[in-house]
């Protein structure tokens, strides 16, 4: 595993729509030096509302039973669990990463279903082919 893998992924990019009084408000507090930037203000204002939610958040984890943050396999992790006959159910919250020379006959033979609600990474072949069996929600 790379330095990069170990310390987890970048962050994501996320585009949004504001109507141009809600931009000027923003550009307001900005300029006021309430937030360093755009990108600030919208930070702080999705950790207030995660903050927010959290117990319900929790609890939708604990229930349906997700690894939050970040799961990486390659392909000898892979291959174990093939070796043994495991299939695997993946559910993540933020990213779910394949490692290189995985391939697609591996993961049909030891991915079961994944759920990812975040992002998807890996070898680009493999990725493609599973999003066409994957819940990969990014809205």
């Amino acid at each position: 595993m790379t330095p990069a893998e170990r310390s987890g992924p970048p962050d994501e990019k996320v585009t949004i729509n504001l109507g141009p009084v809600d931009l000027g408000r923003v550009d307001l507090l900005v300029s006021e030096g309430v937030f360093s930037s755009r990108t600030d203000f919208i930070r702080t204002s999705v950790r207030r509302q995660l903050e927010d939610h959290e117990q319900l958040l929790q609890e939708v984890v604990t229930r349906k039973e997700f690894t939050v943050g970040f799961l990486y396999h390659t392909r000898a992790d892979l291959e174990r669990y093939r070796s043994k006959g495991e299939r695997l159910h993946i559910k993540v919250i933020g990213v779910y990463k394949l490692g290189e020379g995985v391939t697609k006959q591996l993961v049909n033979d030891v991915l079961e279903n994944v759920t990812v609600l975040g992002s998807l990474r890996g070898p680009k072949a493999v990725v493609d082919s599973m999003k066409k069996n994957t819940r990969e929600a990014h809205p």
